[in-house]
């Protein structure tokens, strides 16, 4: 296990039986989580990139079964920001520090893709990135939206398992959600995805498919979280995914891919007040902090509970592993990556 540890870490290629029998044996977690942060360290640094996260709307199309924002979820109050109200709070973020401004909401077709163009325009003269996490959309408006000034875009998958993504996601197709993320790809987005641990149904086999599938698209950042399932969900009597495991998917995700922006996500800490932390040490290099405004940031509940983001204490707990803040944009380092065989 060790030697295919070490494999994964010089050449940054796993077969998917090498990727199964890993991710089954709890045996090497601790020289896989220090080999993710050796080469965490070599290829991206110790810099921690934060995301300003805006939620702009929390009306959605989609009835995935585990998301508190479904929509036929009737217990929810709907709520739409205003061109105005985003601007400004990309301001405010901005003026902090935050060097990329993220702009994410349930799949509301009510902002078009024009009038979200105009609101990435507005945001793209404050001097930061640009990522938008809107779900999926026709090649047509992602274009718009490229053109518009946007640099990233967010769309996880959550599995690449056909009849398990079919069936967490109803009416949805698995064939499209791919087709948005290779149209992405080609439009010249940092493209990001990622997947979730602990569906009902899932296996360590589709695990390894997942991280198999991140390194075929090669995208560019790649968020990883355990299931926390909402109350007001189908889900909602389901066990919520195990976080050892969620970090070493996630950990065998920047040994494969290693130069890529993994977020520490906020499911982690949701689950263990020291799982960001964790999650920093065992390969991750972005924190996500909401910016929304107060009055509707506990409407935009995917899952329950989740944990927010004190920049002073954030700060000191990352002097204490020898982490620091970035003032960059932190794009994907192509320009000097190294040799990656």
């Amino acid at each position: 296990m060790n030697e295919l540890i070490e494999k994964a870490k010089e050449f940054h290629t796993l077969t998917k039986d090498e990727l199964v029998s890993l991710l089954a044996n709890d045996g090497i977690n601790d020289v896989l989580f220090q080999a993710a942060d050796s080469v965490r360290r070599e290829f991206v640094g110790d810099e921690v990139h934060l995301r300003a996260l805006i939620e702009f709307s929390n009306y959605c199309r989609c009835n995935c079964l585990y998301c508190g924002i479904r929509a036929e979820n009737n217990l929810v109050e709907r709520y739409r920001l205003e061109k105005a109200e985003i601007l400004e709070l990309a301001q405010h973020a901005a003026a902090s520090g935050y060097k990329t401004i993220v702009l994410q909401s349930g799949e509301d077709f009510s902002f078009k893709a024009d009038y979200l163009a105009e609101i990435v325009a507005g945001i793209k003269k404050l001097d930061v990135a640009v990522t938008l996490s809107i779900g999926e959309r026709s090649y047509e408006e992602y274009k718009i939206l490229k053109e518009s000034g946007a640099d990233r875009f967010l769309l996880r998958i959550e599995t690449t398992d056909k009849g398990l993504y079919e069936k967490m996601h109803p009416k949805a197709s698995l064939e499209n959600r791919k087709r948005c993320l290779y149209d992405l790809k080609e439009l010249g987005f940092e493209t990001g995805t990622g997947c979730l641990v602990g569906l009902p149904g899932q296996t360590v086999e589709s695990l390894a498919d997942d991280i198999l599938f991140f390194k075929e698209l090669d995208a560019d950042m790649i968020g990883i979280g355990p299931l926390i399932p909402h109350p007001h969900t189908p889900l909602r009597d389901s066990e919520c995914g195990n976080l050892m495991l969620s970090l070493k998917v996630m950990a065998f995700t920047r040994l494969l891919l290693p130069d890529i922006n993994i977020p520490a996500t906020t499911a982690m800490e949701t689950l263990n007040p020291e799982g960001r932390i964790m999650a920093l040490q065992a390969g991750a290099n972005v924190v996500m902090p909401n910016v929304t405004a107060e009055g509707v940031r506990g409407k935009y509940e995917i899952y329950p509970n989740k944990a927010a983001v004190n920049y002073a204490e954030l700060s000191k707990k990352l002097s204490q592993i020898g982490r620091t803040i970035s003032h960059k944009k932190g794009f994907r380092g192509r320009s000097c990556r190294k040799d990656i065989r």
